[in-house]
């Protein structure tokens, strides 16, 4: 796969380019966008891949650079409920939050994600290339460049080491014996792109460039602003490259100085030299400290803890990786972390026929093939953004949750400060994660969410005045999660449904892996999870935690789940109050001193916000009964009611019984005079479909009672329908089309599922890289993984449905996709989908099912009309009633059971 013919293809799966875009030092603009991309979840990079001025910009998952104002939840919130809850009663849309400064409006920010250093390898010896290509190598996590001039065929390789920690990089001499000579330099930061200006006060950052007397490492070490108030106020970060210099010389030099302001070292820009080696290897390491000391000693310091660390850290792999003549073996750095990358990535594989003359092209020729396929989505791009999308995703996992540019960024001041957004766009990226087989992707999710979960405990009690309840955050900056934006276009207080949301993917990894030991790592924050890991309130005791210590794990269904999904049905049971309730005929009532329900009354959810959207004639988003939380509440309340019978618990008979009781009261469904579910479960409401998103839509997804519901199903497609024809608004952001697209998975729509996905792909919103845009035209200027990752989702679920004990095959498969196959992906009931393959033509559908779970009754079903099914080899039974026409099938543990299906004339 390169441009010339004649050259060997150096990987197996994978991507690649013939052509690159170079990061200027300064006014680089997005050129980094379209740089290839690795990572381990914690640490990783962007390289551009430019012949002779190669950047590498590192990335580490945790950097969070400060605001200037507090992260805390005014304490004047709690006291506004009552009032909030009677104007909301009274449909009074003119009612505003208030502070005691008069203001309608408080943001205060999350800290913002930030790149770590920018190195540049200037290539000395210069020519005129030929045979230019990058790649990415799927299967090891390698990006390479290879490309020829007058001194023969240059080729240089990179990895991010998920056994080491570090990234390494091999730079050889040339085919022809060419030596290497070049300057290893770190480029201002100051002349890195900036997407927000004024986002962060960057000019309030203290750094200096590094290189040690003998030129083993550069450097690049900073000292965060010293905000009151912030954890980070004598914080900072690093990242270090350790230079290996085989049969050659380095030497510090010092580069023409750029007097950037921020830049406080004693000389403002030392380098290493290169001359004449056989070849180099760099080891990198990026790290943060809440201890540099204080800003107003920085300048003046000579020594740094955090850079001895990485240091001794990329010092220690250099010599780990030594072979019998003393230099480094780049291949031994690589094969540890090949094995556990690989059989990541080849756990799921994907093929759709058609469009085979392009299978082998580059990515700008697939990324043209499919502007030019405007009406369908093209089969080789489809099948190579599918692996893309996995691919990185695996990159991004392991260490927390992908965050709005996954763990990638060449700029400062990211769009959306590149936080994870927890109304959309984190859920749709994790969406692919379980079905999709990913062993390391469930632990940082899990591990993400109890960091956060402090916070979203106090976020319950702070908004609602809760007890031992949680409410999730619409944002979180992965340090901290509370609520920091209030007013009435974004009442985040008021969002209902995150904790529900969030907890939803850990509940699908218990569905598909069974339950598992979690083990603890320090991002956790587990001595603050104390209180919070036990369904007993005031949490557990300290000969409770102090075993949970010593055991160096979580167990998935003890010790996260059950304690976790009670307290977001605590939630739900104390938004609950008999004071607001809808009487038998649905209409909006209040009593004063009201203790109890009476037959055929229902509580109503006061307030909700369904995100960003408002009825027609009522000018406020802070409402009542949104369907989302609705939604939500009874999908937690499902979940906890399964997992009390699933841990049996002593008394978990009452504590489920309990649950099953308030899921009885919980408000109804609306449905509007054309038959459409309502966004607003409320007569007093009139819908407003003028908008782009689908929160009313949870019951498609992610919840699942439009699977076994056929009024609730068709009810869903006129609301979605209704979106299609009325929405005027903007229809460019990236999550919008991911989120349709998954809810027409789950509406069994496959040509609708087609349809959300060609958007982002038709205009402009993938990169060279196939990285890809928040939007399809770029309009807000965001790197953003919503899409890659959304996409595999989609696809997931289009073509396999699952849910505890059934599974359905094709359920909303394109019509286009005549013939395709797919292999690993996991059923949320514990059965690996070894392989599906399909060909319309042939009238054939076949899938191979492996329980990890013995014994193991499924329901198997085939999304398109069939004839009969064999299991085996031998005729099956077809039955009809409840889960439609399906056969049963009893599966045995690590016994594979084949089922053939012969599709209708």
């Amino acid at each position: 796969m390169t441009n010339d013919s004649k050259s060997v293809r150096l990987y197996d799966k994978g991507n690649y380019a013939g052509t690159y875009t170079e990061v200027p030092a300064s006014n680089p603009g997005r050129a980094w966008r379209d740089g290839m991309v690795s990572g381990n979840g914690e640490n990783g990079y962007v390289t551009s891949g430019s012949p002779y001025s190669d950047t590498f910009i590192f990335q580490y998952m945790w950097f969070n650079y400060p605001s200037r104002d507090p992260r805390v939840i005014p304490e004047e919130l709690t006291g506004q409920l009552a009032e909030a809850r009677r104007n909301v009663f009274h449909l009074n849309d003119q009612w505003k939050i208030t502070f005691p400064d008069g203001t309608t409006r408080r943001r205060t920010f999350y800290y913002s994600y930030h790149p770590g250093h920018q190195l540049r390898l200037s290539v000395t010896n210069k020519g005129t290339v030929s045979g230019y290509e990058r790649w990415t190598n799927y299967e090891t996590a390698e990006t390479g460049v290879r490309y020829s001039d007058e001194c023969g065929e240059w080729i240089r390789t990179s990895f991010t080491s998920r056994e080491d920690n570090v990234s390494i990089t091999k730079i050889a001499q040339s085919s022809a014996g060419a030596k290497i000579n070049m300057i290893i330099s770190i480029d201002d930061i100051s002349g890195m792109y900036k997407a927000r200006d004024g986002a962060s006060e960057l000019s309030a950052l203290q750094y200096k460039k590094l290189v040690d007397p003998n030129a083993e490492y550069i450097a690049q070490v900073a000292h965060y602003p010293s905000y009151p108030g912030s954890e980070l106020i004598d914080g900072g970060y690093a990242g270090l490259t350790r230079v290996v210099v085989v049969n050659g010389t380095q030497k510090r030099v010092l580069l023409a100085d750029t007097d950037e302001s921020m830049n406080v070292g004693e000389e403002q820009n030392p380098a290493i030299q290169v001359s004449d080696a056989d070849a180099v290897y760099l080891i990198t390491q990026s790290n943060r400290t809440f201890d540099m000391g204080k800003i107003d000693d920085f300048a003046g310091m000579t020594q740094y803890a955090i850079v001895d660390s990485l240091f001794r850290n990329t010092n220690a792999v250099a010599i780990k990786y030594r072979d019998v003549t003393g230099n480094f073996d780049y291949y031994a750095a690589l094969a540890p972390h090949a094995l556990k990358h690989a059989a990541e990535f080849n756990a799921v594989r994907f093929s759709l026929a058609g469009d085979e003359d392009d299978k082998s092209a580059d990515n700008v020729t697939l990324i043209n093939a499919q502007k030019a396929s405007q009406s369908r989505i093209h089969h080789a791009f489809m099948e190579q953004v599918y692996n893309q999308g996995r691919y990185a995703l695996i990159c991004c996992s392991g260490s927390s949750a992908p965050r709005l540019y996954g763990m990638w960024t060449g700029e400062w001041n990211p769009g959306w400060r590149a936080i994870y957004t927890l109304d959309a766009n984190v859920n749709l990226q994790v969406s692919p994660m379980n079905t999709g087989h990913l062993t390391y992707a469930p632990l940082g999710y899990i591990t993400f969410f109890l960091r956060n979960t402090p916070d979203f405990e106090s976020n319950a009690r702070m908004a609602y005045g809760m007890h031992d309840a949680l409410q999730v955050s619409v944002n979180s900056d992965g340090d901290r999660g509370m609520h920091v934006e209030y007013d009435n276009d974004y009442p985040f207080q008021y969002w209902n449904a995150g904790a529900s949301w969030c907890l939803l993917p850990i509940f699908e990894y218990w569905q598909c892996f069974g339950n598992q030991q979690i083990p603890i790592n320090d991002h956790m924050r587990i001595h603050e999870l104390k209180p919070i890991l036990s369904v007993k309130d005031g949490g557990l005791t300290d000969e409770e935690f102090d075993r949970l210590l010593e055991k160096g794990y979580l167990d998935l269904e003890k010790d996260i789940l059950l304690p976790l999904l009670t307290k977001q049905a605590n939630f739900w049971e104390q938004l609950c109050t008999p004071e607001f309730y809808t009487d038998v005929n649905g209409n909006a009532c209040y009593e004063q001193g009201k203790i109890r329900l009476h037959p055929g009354e229902k509580y109503m959810f006061i307030p909700t916000y369904s995100p960003e959207n408002h009825p027609i004639g009522y000018n406020s988003t802070i409402t009542a009964n949104a369907t989302m939380d609705i939604s939500a509440a009874r999908d937690g309340l499902l979940m906890v009611i399964t997992m009390e019978k699933a841990v049996k618990r002593d008394g978990y008979e009452d504590a489920a019984a309990k649950w099953e009781s308030l899921l009885e009261l919980l408000p109804d469904y609306k449905v509007d005079k054309d038959g459409a579910l309502r966004e607003w479960a409320m007569n007093e409401y009139t819908e407003n479909n003028n908008h782009r998103h689908l929160s009313h839509l949870y019951p498609a997804w992610p919840a699942y009672e439009t699977q076994n519901d056929a009024e609730l199903a068709k009810a869903a497609v006129i609301a979605l329908e209704n979106r299609n024809k009325y929405n005027t608004l903007d229809a460019t952001a990236g999550h919008g089309w991911m989120h349709k697209a998954l809810v027409c998975a789950r509406l069994k729509d496959g040509n609708a599922v087609a349809a959300s996905l060609l958007p982002m792909m038709t205009d402009s919103g993938y990169y060279a890289s196939l990285m890809t845009d928040h939007d399809t035209n770029g309009r807000c200027d965001t790197y953003c993984t919503d899409t890659l990752f959304g996409t595999v989702g989609a696809v997931n679920e289009a073509l396999l449905f699952s849910n505890t004990g059934e599974i359905e095959v094709l359920p909303a498969l394109p019509s286009e996709w005549t013939s395709g196959s797919i292999h690993g992906l996991m059923a949320r009931t514990q059965v690996e989908v070894a392989a599906l393959s399909w060909d319309l033509l042939s009238k054939a559908v076949s899938v191979t099912l492996i329980s990890i779970a013995p014994p193991n009754e499924i329901k198997l079903k085939l999304g398109i009309p069939w004839m009969k099914a064999t299991v085996n080899g031998k005729e099956a039974t077809v039955l009809e009633e409840g889960f439609g026409k399906h056969i049963r099938l009893s599966l045995n543990s690590a016994l594979d059971v084949t089922v053939e299906f012969t599709l209708t004339d």
